[in-house]
C-alpha cells in the first residue's frame, strides 16, 4: 500500500508538472522572441525619420552610427526611377535581394532567418516616392535570451515538487501500512498460540476500528479457551468416581490374565484422566515443538498395544498380525500420542467389525519417514472423508468421531498425514505417515503407490517382508 501511494503520487504530480511548465516555458520563450524583435523595430523606426528628408549617404551613415546598431543594421535605398545603377546600401546586407524586393512589393515589415539569427525588414517611404528598407540583424542570443534559465528554473521547481509529494505520499503510506502490520504481526502472535497478543488500535479510522475488533475476537479466544478448559476438567474429574468403583470391582476378581488386563486398562484410564485434568488446567498452550531427542519406539510401542489388544482379540476369536515391529524403529512422537492413536485405531476394528474379523498391524521404516499401516478384513468404510471429519462420528454409541482425528492431529505434528483405503485383507485400511525430517509428506516412491492400488482394489499389495519367525510367533 505503501509503495502504491508513493507511485500514485509521483505520477500525479509528474502530470501536473509537465500540464503546467512545458506551456510556460513556450510562453517565456514566444516573449524573449517578442522582446528582441521589438528592439529592433525600434531601432528601424529611429532611422525612419532620417531617411523620409534625406537619402545622402554620410548623413543617412551618421543617423546609422548614431542609433548604436551600425554593425547590425543596414539600409537598402533604391535608385531613383528604378535605375538599377544608382541604388544606396549602407552596412553589412544579410537578408537576400528577393526578400528585401518583397518587402518593397508587400509594404509592410518582415522578418526572414539568416545565418547566426534573424532579419527584421523594415520599409520606408521616401520623400521621392520610392521605398527604402531598413535591415536589423537579431542574433541567435537575442532571441533566446533568458529561456534557458527560466526552463531550469522550471525544472527545478518540477522537481521540487514530485520530490516533496513523493516525501508526503511516503509518510502517508507508513502512516497506514505501519497499523495494518501491527494488526498482522498480531494475527500471526496469535495464531502461534501467544493468546496475550494485542494490537495498538492507532492509524485511520478504519484501522482502528480492525484493531479494535481484533483485540475483542482475542479477547473472545481466551475466554472461550479458559471456558473450555475448566469444562474439560470438570468432565473429566465426573470420571473420577465411575472409575474409582472400576478399580475397586478389578480388585476384586482375583488372579488371571483378563483380571491382570482389567486392572491394567483401568489404571491405565486413570493415568490418562489425570493427564486430561492437568492439561486442561494449564492456561499455557503447548505450542513448544519437541526437542532434540524426543519421541518413541514406535515397534516397541506397537508390541505394547497388540499384547494388550490380543487378550480381546482371542477372546472374540480374531486373527492378527504384527509386520515390522522386531527392531527398535524412533520416530519424532510421544510415546503417550502413538499408544493413543494405535488405541482409537484398534478400538474402531474391535467396534465397528464382526466378532471373528482379522486385523494386521504393519510397521515400515524408511529413510524419511516411518508408516504404519491399520488394517482389517471388515466391511470397510463407505466415505472415508466423512470419517476424517472431527466430531461426525459413525452415529452409532460410543462414536464420537475423534479417534481418527487423534490420529491425524499426531501424524500432522510431524509433517505427516492419514489416509484411508482399501485394505488386502478386504476392509479398511489406515495408513499414518509420520514424517522424520518435519517436512510435508509428498506423493512419493512405492508406498503411496502401493497404498492407493490398495483403495482401488485392482491390484493387491505383496505383505510387507518380515522374518518367518516373527510371522509364525504373530499370527493368531
Amino acid at each position: 500500500m505503501r509503495w502504491a501511494l508513493v507511485k500514485v503520487s509521483l505520477a500525479v504530480t509528474a502530470m501536473v508538472v509537465v500540464a503546467f511548465a512545458v506551456p510556460l516555458g513556450l510562453v517565456i520563450r514566444e516573449m524573449a522572441r517578442d522582446r528582441a524583435f521589438a528592439g529592433a523595430e525600434r531601432e528601424a523606426a529611429a532611422v525612419a525619420p532620417a531617411l523620409s528628408i534625406t537619402t545622402d549617404r554620410e548623413q543617412l551613415e551618421r543617423v546609422v552610427a548614431s542609433a548604436g546598431s551600425d554593425t547590425g543594421m543596414a539600409v537598402h535605398i533604391p535608385a531613383p526611377g528604378g535605375r538599377s545603377g544608382d541604388a544606396t546600401d549602407l552596412g553589412r546586407q544579410r537578408a537576400t535581394d528577393h526578400d528585401i524586393a518583397a518587402v518593397r512589393e508587400m509594404g509592410r515589415a518582415s522578418t526572414t532567418e539568416v545565418d547566426g539569427g534573424f532579419s527584421l525588414l523594415q520599409p520606408v517611404a521616401l520623400s521621392s516616392g520610392e521605398i527604402a528598407v531598413v535591415e536589423v540583424f537579431v542574433p541567435e542570443s537575442a532571441v533566446t535570451n533568458g529561456v534557458r534559465t527560466a526552463w531550469a528554473v522550471l525544472a527545478a521547481v518540477g522537481a521540487a515538487l514530485i520530490v516533496g509529494s513523493v516525501a508526503v505520499a511516503d509518510r502517508l503510506g507508513v502512516r497506514m501500512v505501519q497499523p495494518a502490520r501491527r494488526l498482522v504481526d498480531g494475527a500471526h502472535e496469535l495464531g502461534e498460540g501467544r493468546l496475550g497478543a494485542r494490537v495498538p488500535e492507532e492509524g485511520p479510522d478504519e484501522l482502528r476500528r480492525a484493531a479494535v475488533a481484533f483485540n475483542s475476537m482475542a479477547d473472545q479466544v481466551v475466554q472461550l479457551l479458559a471456558n473450555e478448559r475448566e469444562l474439560a476438567a470438570d468432565l473429566s474429574h465426573r470420571l473420577r468416581t465411575p472409575l474409582t468403583v472400576l478399580r475397586l470391582n478389578a480388585a476384586s476378581l482375583g488372579d488371571g490374565p483378563a483380571a491382570e488386563q482389567t486392572r491394567a486398562a483401568v489404571e491405565q484410564l486413570e493415568r490418562e484422566v489425570d493427564t486430561i485434568i492437568r492439561t486442561a488446567r494449564d492456561a499455557k498452550p503447548q505450542t513448544a515443538a519437541a526437542g532434540p531427542g524426543a519421541g518413541c519406539d514406535a515397534a516397541e510401542v506397537v508390541r505394547e498395544r497388540m499384547g494388550f489388544w490380543s487378550a480381546l482379540a482371542e477372546d472374540e476369536g480374531r486373527k492378527w498380525r504384527v509386520a515390522g515391529a522386531e527392531r527398535p524403529v524412533r520416530i519424532p512422537v510421544a510415546r503417550s500420542d502413538l499408544a493413543a492413536s494405535l488405541d482409537a485405531l484398534l478400538g474402531n476394528v474391535f467396534r465397528h467389525t464382526a466378532e471373528g474379523t482379522a486385523f494386521a498391524v504393519d510397521l515400515h521404516n524408511g529413510e524419511d519417514a516411518v508408516i504404519v499401516l491399520v488394517s482389517d478384513a471388515g466391511p470397510g468404510i463407505a466415505d472415508p472423508e466423512a470419517a476424517m471429519a472431527r466430531g461426525r462420528g459413525s452415529g452409532a454409541d460410543g462414536s464420537t468421531g475423534l479417534g481418527l482425528d487423534i490420529v491425524r492431529r499426531m501424524a500432522e505434528s510431524t509433517g505427516g498425514d492419514v489416509r484411508i483405503g482399501s485394505s488386502v485383507l478386504g476392509g479398511t485400511e489406515v495408513r499414518i505417515w509420520v514424517q522424520l525430517d518435519g517436512r510435508t509428506a509428498p506423493e512419493r516412491r512405492g508406498h503411496r503407490g502401493a497404498v492407493r492400488r490398495r483403495r482401488q482394489g485392482r491390484a493387491p499389495a505383496p505383505e510387507p517382508a518380515r522374518a518367518p519367525a516373527a510371522r509364525a510367533g504373530r499370527d493368531h
